[in-house]
């Protein structure tokens, strides 16, 4: 049965990328709410799923994004309202937020490739179930969430512990590192947020050819999206 899709977006250049992708060949629609544009949140009833994307704001920043107080609100509400909810990066801080958790700077800024990790709490996920226990995805981010109470934590990383959890029997599910990525994604997080690649002894932060090396990685990253929206999508 198709699915209807709602994008959460936070900026210009971070979109649904591969996800959106994802939703044509399922037949799914797709529609979204640019909250930089000042747009309105859509109503509760006019979606089944929703897309919290990623963005350079931090989860506290309302003072900056006033939008931020009125969107936390909203998430909750969805969540309440027990619809399917995936957050990406900024997105899954804030649904960690939304159910009690914290967000923190993380000890190293994480951007580039790099290794993730099943936890032991994976083995009792039915959205995580069939991904491999160690794989390679894209980062961007220097802040990092707390698991929500109750909720599975099921990824980590070398430099970031906490990199996923699922709740609410998942149906919620937040994702610190970057599945939906593509090389058009890809160039424009690069393009605009290149002050974030430096080269000043961060370990984990990666410089801009060693992000373009390898693009056969990009259809891995789909394999393990698709993985997991397969796995969403199959709840009911």
């Amino acid at each position: 049965m198709p699915l209807r899709l709602h994008g959460i977006r936070h900026e210009s250049f971070e979109r649904e990328a591969e996800l959106a992708v994802w939703a044509a060949e399922y037949g799914h629609s797709l529609a979204h709410t640019d909250l930089w544009k000042g747009e309105a949140l859509p109503e509760l009833s006019s979606f089944d799923w929703l897309l919290v994307m990623g963005g350079p704001m931090g989860v506290y920043d309302e003072d900056k994004y006033p939008w931020l107080a009125g969107e936390k609100r909203f998430l909750r509400q969805a969540v309440d309202a027990g619809k399917r909810i995936l957050g990406v990066c900024l997105g899954a801080q804030l649904l960690s937020v939304v159910l009690g958790g914290q967000v923190t700077r993380n000890r190293y800024g994480e951007i580039g490739w790099h290794q993730v990790q099943a936890t032991p709490q994976a083995a009792q996920s039915r959205v995580f179930a069939g991904l491999p226990q160690a794989y390679e995805a894209f980062h961007w981010h220097g802040d990092t969430f707390s698991i929500p109470e109750g909720a599975l934590w099921t990824a980590k990383s070398e430099a970031c512990a906490h990199q996923a959890f699922e709740a609410c029997e998942g149906r919620v599910v937040g994702l610190q590192f970057h599945l939906e990525t593509n090389a058009e994604s890809m160039r424009e997080i690069a393009e605009h947020c290149a002050d974030e690649l430096r080269a000043d002894a961060q370990p984990y932060i990666q410089p801009l050819p060693k992000l373009l090396e390898r693009p056969e990685r990009l259809g891995d990253l789909r394999r393990l999206l698709d993985r997991i929206l397969d796995n969403m999508a199959a709840l009911g």
